[in-house]
């Protein structure tokens, strides 16, 4: 049988005119019993897998220049400490708000245990809850100065900053304006640390101590919680700015849906 189709073979690739097949096949067919016409043959396909980069397949800037971008990411930016500053600057803005509640200064927290082992607990727990009310009267305060430092910040590589993380611009703008923030936040948080009373009761505080342990513990309260109230803004802004990011109800306007819509997370 396999002599027969070898034959059937050598005589099929013989013939080199296409109109002599059919008269071949039938030949091949009378003389050998095999139909060459019905036999099957075994094709081998080579399959490549192509790999995409996806690297900006969601991202679709069109047309958008560089100062819409930054437009677009001051004004998320402007939202965010807005609607900060109104959470923060209510009673307990700050104190039952674990994410940016002020805890007792790090180098202060031995005075903490050491009232609440002599039974003076509720001295150190009025200490911590003033400076987070000095907080939440000094943050109204803070948007015509958060504002005018986003108003003046120029992003010089806005598109990278778009692309970016969730909270790219909030660390875009704490990177470039902290030292500014602070100069001008201070004075205000000055003035509520009196306001509140925090002042008085942490120079009772530090005075009891000192005089348990005869140490002489002093401490910046003023640079303490300038600094707290101003991250604790930045805590709120990064927070907007990701649901800007990733949520489409959140982009208001329209320059936030043109800039943070052609990025798709």
């Amino acid at each position: 049988m396999k002599k027969n189709i070898f034959l059937a073979a050598g005589l099929f690739f013989s013939v080199s005119s296409q109109a002599q097949i059919g008269d071949l096949l039938k030949a091949v067919k009378d003389r050998t019993g095999v139909d060459l016409s019905n036999v099957k043959t075994k094709t081998t396909t080579s399959s490549t897998t192509t790999t995409t980069s996806t690297t900006n397949s969601n991202v679709n800037l069109g047309n958008l220049t560089s100062s819409q971008i930054s437009t677009g990411l001051k004004e998320a930016l402007n939202m965010g400490v807005k609607e900060g500053v109104q959470k923060l600057g209510v009673t307990d803005g700050f104190f039952k708000n674990e994410a940016v509640k002020i805890l007792m200064p790090e180098k202060l927290r031995k005075i903490d245990a050491t009232l609440r082992s002599v039974g003076l607990g509720s001295l150190a727990d009025q200490g911590v809850k003033l400076l987070n009310r000095a907080a939440e009267d000094a943050v109204t305060e803070a948007m015509p100065i958060f504002a005018n430092a986003i108003t003046s910040m120029t992003i010089t590589d806005a598109k990278n900053v778009l692309l970016g993380s969730n909270n790219a611009a909030t660390n875009y703008l704490q990177t470039k304006t902290q030292t500014q923030l602070f100069t001008a936040f201070q004075p205000k948080v000055q003035a509520s640390l009196s306001k509140v009373g925090a002042d008085t009761v942490w120079k009772n505080i530090i005075s009891k101590y000192n005089t348990f342990t005869g140490q002489a513990v002093t401490t910046d309260l003023n640079e303490y919680v300038t600094n707290e109230t101003i991250n604790g803004v930045f805590k709120m802004v990064a927070e907007k700015e990701t649901g800007i990011r990733n949520n489409s109800v959140m982009r208001t306007t329209s320059i936030l849906q043109k800039v943070f819509g052609a990025v798709k997370k």
